[in-house]
């Protein structure tokens, strides 16, 4: 049986600080790839500002698909979804695009900062979602398929 429940159990504060968290990054993310790394990105080799421009990218992207899944899981808090439907794969997380090592180590230090950091809150929110499917332990093989029930209809 698959835990449809960790959404209601998940504490609202630990979705608050995440969200937060992932807010605060994307801000500082677009001022720095609009500001500060145009001037950056300009002083590299040319097939490195390629990358450099994906690789922004794919912060935003790793952000965005972060701040929908916690707004799901928001949703889901409040009542507006039910958990069940926050299963449905386009709720869920996904994977990440992935950064390789040795296109990191050229880049700017303050771009490597943003990827490490939008990589690494990616990973703690996979993780959340990862445990979506997760038994529920000790729960009530009654209360479980009632849940299952309500969640049907």
């Amino acid at each position: 049986m698959t835990q449809t429940g960790l959404g209601s159990r998940m504490q609202p504060r630990l979705l608050d600080a995440l969200y937060s968290e992932a807010m605060l990054l994307a801000d500082e993310a677009r001022a720095y790839f609009d500001e500060v790394g145009r001037v950056e990105r300009e002083a590299l080799d040319p097939l490195i500002r390629v990358s450099f421009s994906c690789e922004s990218l794919k912060v935003t992207t790793r952000l965005m698909h972060i701040i929908a899944w916690l707004l799901t899981q928001r949703a889901v808090q409040c009542g507006e979804l039910r958990p069940n439907d926050a299963l449905d794969p386009a709720r869920r997380l996904g994977a990440a695009p992935i950064t390789e090592a040795g296109l990191l180590a050229m880049l700017p230090t303050k771009a490597r900062n943003m990827i490490e950091a939008s990589t690494n809150l990616h990973r703690r929110v996979a993780l959340l979602d990862d445990a979506l499917d997760m038994p529920v332990l000790g729960a009530s093989p009654v209360l479980s398929m009632y849940r299952r029930l309500q969640d049907a209809f």
